[in-house]
């Protein structure tokens, strides 16, 4: 079933980077930034992060940033450690993108396989889905997140 706005977020817990838990429903009262990306290293995925990574300080005055892949902790802190990251990463083994529709068929190459799908969630105060990206360019999302939750 598709998540829509106004939808409660699915809650889930997950370890970052350091092994720390995270669980969303901790965080009712203030507004959650959920980004899903498909690899730490890739292209897209280090020009989003350090984007994000950039815009982190005036995001996280209004929000909390996690970004969520299938990747280990260990590849999460080698991603962070070369980029300078300065916001959390979360392991996920697929069950949570699935929750999130954030997880489905993909094409690269004329190859077809299934892998995360880049897509963000802004969670309000009360758990309940505020704002969903489905088509994210990683050029300029930070940005676009950035004035989200200024709003």
């Amino acid at each position: 079933m598709p998540l829509n706005i106004g939808s409660p977020a699915p809650d889930f817990e997950l370890s970052d980077q350091d092994g720390n838990k995270v669980r969303l429903s901790n965080f009712k009262g203030q507004k959650v930034v959920i980004y899903f990306y498909p690899k730490d290293m890739t292209s897209g995925c280090t020009l989003e992060a350090c984007e994000f990574s950039l815009s982190y300080d005036r995001i996280k005055r209004r929000a909390h940033l996690f970004g969520i892949s299938k990747d280990s902790a260990e590849s999460h802190k080698k991603f962070i450690a070369k980029n300078k990251l300065n916001f959390p990463l979360l392991v996920d083994d697929k069950k949570v993108a699935e929750k999130y529709g954030a997880w489905g068929e993909k094409q690269m190459y004329g190859r077809t396989y299934d892998g995360i799908i880049r897509k963000t969630f802004i969670v309000d105060e009360q758990g309940k889905i505020m704002r969903i990206f489905p088509k994210v360019n990683p050029m300029g999302h930070a940005k676009e997140i950035l004035e989200a939750v200024l709003m």
